[in-house]
């Protein structure tokens, strides 16, 4: 473990790499700053200039993983400043992150809440530098059976944590699927989907697919909300910018607790940064508010979801290094930039591709501490960002899509193809979906088909493969009880408290 840990220092601290995790960690952060960008969106945009600019697999992934990293520590700034959370996952730091705001205290908060994702990072970075070898060791054993298995446990999950309306997260999966299924079938040649279309023989691409799904659709958002009072407010006086040691000591606790228990919600996948600070947040009221400050400006109630949201952050790279499985949407999108270099995500990945999966561990402990480095000293420049106007801020998004997708195809058709992807994420959002689960389903949907054609082919096409070992029946089991125990537990409860 220690060995290939060493190897990974290698990796990560060559010139390249160590430029590229120092420009991914400060590009995160100004992605997470703006209100609705976000990671998803910023690796949407980058991903294609850095496969056209020919960067090593593991030197992309470095940058990649930097910007999902950044854009925690950079979601935080809107929440407490602006009362408009950077991304899903800084929601609940708003509860006591703009209070403690308006109380003066602008600047200590922004230092604690880069204290708090430090060490909740850090300990999701053990967590996956001690879980991570080992669970590649117990996945060697999967097969296709179990492997399929595991993917129906990842949509379970899904339809169950992601989103607030489990059925319109299942309906995303499923769409995500059907899109991932188009073009020509790999295993009898037939053409599905493809409408007659040259252009959609070879599937959607994912670099088009991603940018369409995310990126127009929130320029299609911005231009909406346009005249949108928060989006350009000015940003309340931040006071000193640096937090004392005794205001860190009382919230340690918070932090500590609740950067274990984001890096637990981070392992499962479907689950992310949303739902571990809302985890956390609640445990942690429950657990230390005997005053009843929480939601009114109390620093642990900042510190806590904090913690958890870039603790899930580093967690969600376990599912996805060890199982190929992504453990939330922006590590979806890492996985498919791993397709895009023909790197086949899972356990085998840690022997056959090691300078892949070492460098990225190693850089996220690198990544951590820069960002604490950056975030601590220049919270006050950061903040500026949240005053660029959206009419400088839509056009610039706009030209680094239309560059990275026309740069990786040369291709009109593509450009075309990611307009339309983008305004039916557009539709999709406007109807309340969220695109987390879309793309899910479209980055699990052909690894899930492919798993189900080496299963069925091993058997001769008996059906009982799917559940015979041990493995996939506990899998198959656990992704059952998801399903049935959100819609039990509340007329099983209901029912006992009608018999008190």
């Amino acid at each position: 473990m220690f060995d290939f840990l060493i190897q990974g220092f290698g990796v990560a601290l060559s010139p390249l790499n160590l430029g590229l995790a120092f420009l991914g960690a400060l590009l995160g952060t100004l992605f997470g700053a703006l209100p609705g960008i976000g990671p998803i969106n910023g690796i949407a945009i980058l991903m294609p200039l850095a496969y056209t600019l020919g960067l090593p697999a593991e030197s992309a992934l470095i940058l990649l993983a930097g910007i999902y990293t950044g854009a925690e520590y950079g979601g935080r700034m809107s929440s407490i400043l602006l009362n408009v959370p950077g991304d899903a996952g800084a929601v609940m730091t708003t509860l006591d992150g703009h209070p403690l705001a308006k109380q003066g205290l602008a600047g200590p908060a922004l230092g604690l809440s880069a204290v708090s994702s430090f060490v909740g990072a850090t300990l999701a970075i053990l967590g996956l530098t001690l879980f991570a070898p080992l669970l590649a060791e117990v996945a060697v054993m999967f097969g296709p059976a179990e492997f399929f298995a595991l993917m129906v446990f990842a949509f379970a999950s899904m339809s169950v944590m992601m989103g607030k309306d489990p059925t319109k997260t299942a309906i995303g999966a499923v769409l995500g699927v059907l899109i991932g299924t188009v073009g020509v079938d790999s295993g009898t040649g037939v053409l599905r989907y493809t409408f007659g279309m040259p252009e959609l023989y070879d599937g959607i691409d994912f670099v088009v697919m991603i940018i369409g799904l995310f990126a127009i659709s929130e320029i299609l958002l911005m231009l909406e909300h346009a005249n949108r009072k928060d989006a350009d407010g000015d940003i309340p006086p931040l006071g000193r910018v640096f937090v004392t040691l005794k205001e860190v000591l009382h919230c340690k606790g918070a932090m500590l607790r609740s950067g274990l228990i984001g890096f637990i919600i981070g392992v499962l996948p479907g689950t992310g940064a949303s739902v571990a600070g809302a985890v956390s947040y609640t445990t942690e009221k429950r657990l230390s508010d005997k005053e009843g400050t929480f939601g009114s400006g109390d620093m642990r109630g900042l510190a806590a979801p904090e913690s958890a949201n870039n603790a899930a952050a580093a967690g969600s790279f376990v599912p996805m290094l060890t199982l190929g499985i992504p453990g939330s949407g922006t590590t979806a999108v890492l996985l498919g930039a791993l397709m895009l270099y023909n790197i086949t995500p899972g356990p085998m990945m840690f022997s056959e591709r090691p300078e892949v999966a070492g460098g990225l561990i190693a850089s996220l402990y690198i990544g951590n501490l820069v960002l604490l480095a950056l975030n601590l000293p220049l919270a006050g420049v950061f903040a500026r960002v949240l005053t660029i106007p959206r009419w400088v801020l839509v056009p610039g998004i706009a030209i680094l899509a239309f560059v990275g997708v026309y740069q990786l195809h040369s291709d009109l058709t593509a450009i075309y193809l990611m307009l339309i992807i983008g305004v039916f994420g557009y539709l999709l959002r406007k109807l309340g979906f969220s695109l987390a689960p879309v793309i899910l389903g479209y980055v699990l949907g052909g690894l899930m088909e492919q798993n189900l054609r080496r299963a069925l082919s091993i058997s001769g096409g008996e059906v009982e493969i799917l559940w015979r070992s041990g493995i996939s029946l506990g899998l198959w089991i656990a992704a059952a009880a998801l399903l049935v125990l959100p819609w039990l537990l509340p007329k099983m409860m209901k029912a006992r408290l009608g018999r008190a």
